[in-house]
């Protein structure tokens, strides 16, 4: 197990790339900003070291697996269906299970892969900012001819 610098180290490190996801969505003025994806990150991370230190035998991938699933519940209540029929807030709660799955790789001492990973995450959500032709944006619907 590592020592207790480190642990604090991968605590503040998920934080810090759950802040930097937040913080495009809270740019792009969604409901969901930096406080809620670096509260993920941070809680990912910390069921993550804390599951790794209750016992020898603890898998990560059990842990990850749970995590996820509390994460789903938290997604599901950020989508909202809108009177037409579309949704909104699909991008926010994968970006929120993207965030989570940062903390987990930083959890499990995958630096790199959470780094690499915050990195491809926000280039994606940065993506609709340099071609807007990409954004969701709800289509207009042709009204009916008289006949």
């Amino acid at each position: 197990m590592p020592d207790d610098p480190e642990l604090v180290g991968r605590l503040a490190l998920a934080c810090a790339l759950g802040f930097a996801i937040g913080l495009e969505r809270r740019l792009g003025r969604k409901a969901a900003g930096e406080r809620t994806f670096a509260l993920v990150a941070l809680g990912a991370c910390l069921f993550t070291v804390a599951g790794l230190g209750v016992s020898d035998d603890a898998s990560p991938s059990r842990i990850a697996a749970q995590v996820v699933t509390g994460v789903g519940f938290l997604g599901a209540g950020i989508i909202f269906h809108r009177g037409d029929g579309g949704v909104r807030g699909l991008t926010t709660a994968a970006g929120v299970w993207a965030a989570a799955a940062v903390g987990v790789a930083i959890g499990v001492g995958q630096y790199l892969l959470g780094i690499v990973a915050c990195a491809l995450a926000l280039l994606l959500l940065l993506l609709e900012r340099i071609f807007p032709w990409l954004r969701d944006e709800p289509k207009p619907q042709a009204e009916d001819s008289p006949g």
